[in-house]
């Protein structure tokens, strides 16, 4: 008579049950949440992009002394007004890039030569590039010069994108706007920025996950067409959707849009064992160990406390030389007031966050 074996759920390590890995563990511990696939270099072209999340990955790996390509960089100014006008936020001044289709599309007008619908948009005798409109604040004089500035940033991501080794993606929405004939996706709804609002020229699309898949399987193959040893590295962004044009509840729609983005992350890596790692930021933040205490009073702005959490685990797997130590943080001050949303991300340049301003 055979004897029974034992359950498969015998014997696995601490982090496989709920109980040892989570609810026994010490509020904001990160300890087993994430084992690199592969180390990233110091020496290795790194190309970042992705949603305003993605801006936090990018500056630390910048402040560790990590090859960050910079391939537009800035005149000399403060900080302050580089951001503003997109610089240093990217490897390029592509602004946020929150769909995986917007990704795609870049790289498909970059190579390929694909002309976008509805390129150029206009407010108040200013023109802007409706692909990045926020790296412009205030327009340009004419449409050719914002040609002009357009294929000076499409030389830029040619070169970028033909020579990096590691590119840093964040996925950020699903929710997006479209030309009307579908052609082309925008960051940003029109009217937002710039731009008019027109149901007959624009629509709006909410992403599924086959097409956020194929998008970014798209992005792979055309840059290790370039080069075959390439690696990526994926993350989701933790930070919730300001608003929907869903007709649902913003909670309920924001779900749905992190979980096919968590999926697709989950099938990249799974996919691509060689070459696609997932760093699970989404997780670190949104942890009932953290007991919401990585967000902001407005339940969606994270906090700097939070990104340091996120952001020290990602420097304990990926600094090779232990040079870079988490930051020590102590006790928290007693503040007299709940700090304000601008407050926590005034660090951080976010498109989708005007979408606030047109609440009632």
């Amino acid at each position: 008579m055979t004897a029974k074996a034992p359950s498969p759920y015998r014997g696995l390590p601490d982090t496989a049950y709920w109980r040892s890995g989570v609810a026994n563990r010490p509020q904001f511990s990160t300890e087993g949440l994430y084992t690199p696939r592969f180390r990233i270099s110091r020496k290795a072209k790194i190309v970042t992009a992705g949603s305003c999340f993605a801006q936090h990955v990018g500056r630390t790996l910048k402040n560790a002394g990590f090859r960050i390509m910079d391939g537009e960089r800035g005149p000399n100014v403060p900080d302050s007004v580089l951001q503003r006008f997109g610089y240093n936020l990217y490897s390029a001044r592509y602004g946020n890039v929150y769909t995986t289709r917007q990704m795609a599309q870049l790289l498909a007008e970059a190579f390929d030569g694909f002309e976008p619908t509805d390129a150029i948009w206009e407010k108040d005798g200013r023109f802007y590039d409706a692909l990045r409109p926020s790296v412009e604040p205030d327009g340009l004089p004419s449409p050719e010069d914002v040609r002009r500035h357009r294929q000076s940033h499409l030389a830029a991501v040619r070169e970028l994108f033909s020579t990096l080794d590691v590119f840093v993606f964040t996925f950020g929405l699903t929710e997006a706007w479209m030309s009307q004939d579908g052609s082309t996706v925008y960051p940003t709804a029109p009217g937002t920025i710039a731009g008019d609002y027109d149901e007959t020229r624009y629509k709006f699309h909410n992403f599924r996950y086959n097409e956020v898949l194929n998008d970014f399987r798209a992005v792979r193959k055309r840059i290790r067409a370039f080069n075959p040893r390439a690696k990526f590295l994926v993350t989701v962004s933790p930070v919730p959707l300001t608003a929907t044009a869903t007709g649902q509840h913003v909670e309920v729609a924001s779900s749905y849009s992190k979980s096919v983005l968590r999926s697709v992350c989950g099938a990249l890596y799974e996919d691509y064992h060689k070459d696609v790692d997932y760093f699970p930021s989404y997780e670190v933040i949104t942890s009932q160990t953290a007991r919401g205490e990585n967000f902001a009073p407005n339940m969606r702005s994270v906090t700097p406390d939070g990104v340091q959490r996120a952001m020290s685990l990602f420097m304990q797997a990926h600094d090779p030389d232990g040079k870079v130590a988490p930051k020590k943080t102590g006790p928290k001050p007693k503040l007299k007031a709940p700090p304000k949303p601008e407050q926590i991300e005034d660090d951080v340049v976010c498109e989708e966050a005007l979408l606030e301003a047109f609440s009632k």
